[in-house]
C-alpha cells in the first residue's frame, strides 16, 4: 500500500489548500453543501444503529458503534469530493503559512464553505431526518434525545470550545492522512481511526452538531432550544479553528513546511586550463 511520507503529505496539504481558497466561491458553496449533508448522513446513520443499546447493559460500546459508523460521512467527503470547513482549516491554513493563499481569502472560502455546510446538514436534518419519520421512532429519539442534552445542556463552554479543539485536531489529522495515502483502501484506513476516536470521546465538531442539535429541534426533543444550538456552534467553532491552526497546520508547518532560507552559494568551479594545440611532429630532417 503506497503512501507518501510526512514532508510530502504537507507539500500536498500546501497545494490541496491553495487549489481550494482560489477555486470560485459557487464551486466552495456547492461542495459545502455536500460536504455538510455527507456528515449529517453519517450523523442520522450514527443515530440509528446505536439506538436501544442500553449503557446499563452495553457500557461505551453504544459511544464506540457511533464513532464506528459516522467515518462514512468524511469518507464520502474526502473520496467524492466536497468542501468540509473544518477540513479545510488545516489545507486552506498551512497555504495561508506558505503565504500562497491570503488571510483574507482564506477567511472568505471558510465562511462560504461553512455556510454551505449549514445548509446540506439543515437539509438532511429536516428533510432526510425528521419529515422521513427516522427519529419518531422512541428509540432513535431517545439516542438523539441524549447527544442534544450532552451537547446543549451538560457541556460548560469551555468544555464544549475543548472538546472542539480536540476534535478537529483528530478530524484535520484524518484528512492529513488521507493526503498520503494513494488509494481508496489506504484513504479510508486513514480516516476511519481518527474519527471513530473523535466521536467515542465525545469531542464537539461544528458541522456535526449542525446536524445533531437542529435536528433535535425539529424532532422537538424537550429543552433544546437554538440558542442552545447558536451557542454549542460559537465556542465549537472557535475550538475547531484553533485545534485545525495550531496542531495539524501550525505544527506541520513548523515540522515540514518553513522555507529553509536560500541555499548556500554552490563554491567555484576551478578553472580549467585550455587546452594547447598539439604541436606538429618534427621530422628527423627537421623540415
Amino acid at each position: 500500500m503506497a503512501f507518501k511520507s510526512p514532508p510530502e503529505i504537507t507539500k500536498s496539504a500546501v497545494e490541496t489548500g491553495t487549489a481550494k481558497s482560489q477555486q470560485p466561491l459557487d464551486k466552495t458553496l456547492v461542495g459545502g453543501v455536500l460536504a455538510g449533508a455527507y456528515i449529517a448522513m453519517g450523523a442520522l446513520l450514527a443515530v440509528i444503529v446505536s439506538s436501544g443499546l442500553d449503557p446499563k447493559l452495553w457500557g461505551n460500546l453504544p459511544v464506540l458503534v457511533t464513532g464506528a459508523v459516522f467515518t462514512v460521512g468524511l469518507m464520502l467527503v474526502v473520496i467524492a469530493g466536497a468542501e468540509l470547513a473544518t477540513g479545510n482549516m488545516a489545507t486552506a491554513g498551512i497555504a495561508v503559512l506558505k503565504r500562497r493563499v491570503s488571510l483574507g481569502r482564506y477567511s472568505v472560502h471558510l465562511a462560504v464553505a461553512l455556510v454551505g455546510n449549514l445548509i446540506g446538514s439543515l437539509l438532511v436534518a429536516y428533510f432526510l431526518a425528521y419529515r422521513t419519520g427516522l427519529l419518531n421512532v422512541p428509540m432513535s429519539l431517545e439516542r438523539l434525545g441524549t447527544i442534544a442534552e450532552l451537547k446543549a445542556h451538560t457541556e460548560s463552554a469551555d468544555q464544549i470550545f475543548l472538546r472542539a479543539v480536540g476534535c478537529n485536531w483528530l478530524v484535520c489529522l484524518a484528512v492529513w492522512m488521507a493526503l498520503g495515502a494513494e488509494d481508496i483502501g489506504g484513504k479510508i484506513l486513514a480516516i476511519f481511526f481518527p474519527i471513530m476516536a473523535f466521536v467515542a470521546m465525545g469531542f464537539d465538531h461544528v458541522v456535526a452538531n449542525m446536524f445533531f442539535l437542529p435536528a433535535a429541534v425539529f424532532a422537538g426533543v424537550p429543552g433544546i432550544e437554538w440558542g442552545d444550538v447558536l451557542n454549542n456552534w460559537g465556542f465549537a467553532l472557535l475550538g475547531n479553528l484553533v485545534g485545525a491552526g495550531v496542531f495539524v497546520s501550525g505544527a506541520y508547518w513548523y515540522l515540514f513546511g518553513r522555507s529553509a532560507g536560500p541555499a548556500p552559494a554552490a563554491a567555484p568551479s576551478p578553472a580549467r586550463e585550455t587546452p594547447r594545440p598539439a604541436r606538429s611532429p618534427v621530422s628527423p630532417a627537421g623540415v
